[in-house]
């Protein structure tokens, strides 16, 4: 006898994505990840995060970090510089969900053309493994973000 799985209802709505990237400069013990700072007036605003943002209605995720970094960051990426890397996922009935799930995929990119700018009220910052780690916290880092630091400080290690 197998167990049966709980229907999903079908009101349920379909989880958001969100794409995020792990933009890497240097190497070895000279590696940096470039965080941005959410303006004020966003929800989260002030905190730390991977640069990216919400995949529309018809588009896969990488061109939906293309879109993102285009508009957040002034920068080219290419696709295929684009390596899947790690997730994090928020259920909607967890202490800081909304009404539906949210899986944020960090993607590895290391080519871009262009120098990363902030858009307005927004900043940015180059961190090494030590800085990551210092803002990979509640009060500095949205949730999410603070999953997806262990995975990227893997890349910051030499």
């Amino acid at each position: 006898m197998s167990a049966s799985l709980p229907a999903l209802a079908a009101s349920t709505p379909a989880p958001l994505l969100v794409v995020a990237a792990a933009l890497v400069a240097g190497e070895g013990r000279a590696a940096r990840l470039l965080l941005q700072q959410r303006p004020l007036g966003k929800h989260h605003g002030g905190l730390w995060e991977f640069p990216g943002g919400k995949v529309e209605l018809g588009e896969t995720p990488s061109l939906a970090l293309v879109r993102e970094l285009a508009e957040e960051l002034g920068i080219a990426v290419a696709p295929s510089d684009l390596a899947p890397l790690t997730f994090a996922v928020r259920e909607a009935g967890s202490a800081d969900g909304g009404g539906r799930d949210l899986v944020l995929l960090l993607y590895r990119c290391d080519a871009w053309e262009g120098v990363p700018r902030p858009e307005a009220g927004a900043a940015l910052q180059w961190v090494d493994g030590p800085g990551l780690r210092a803002l990979a916290v509640e009060e500095t880092m949205p949730p999410l973000d603070i999953a997806l630091c262990i995975t990227a400080q893997n890349l910051l290690e030499p």
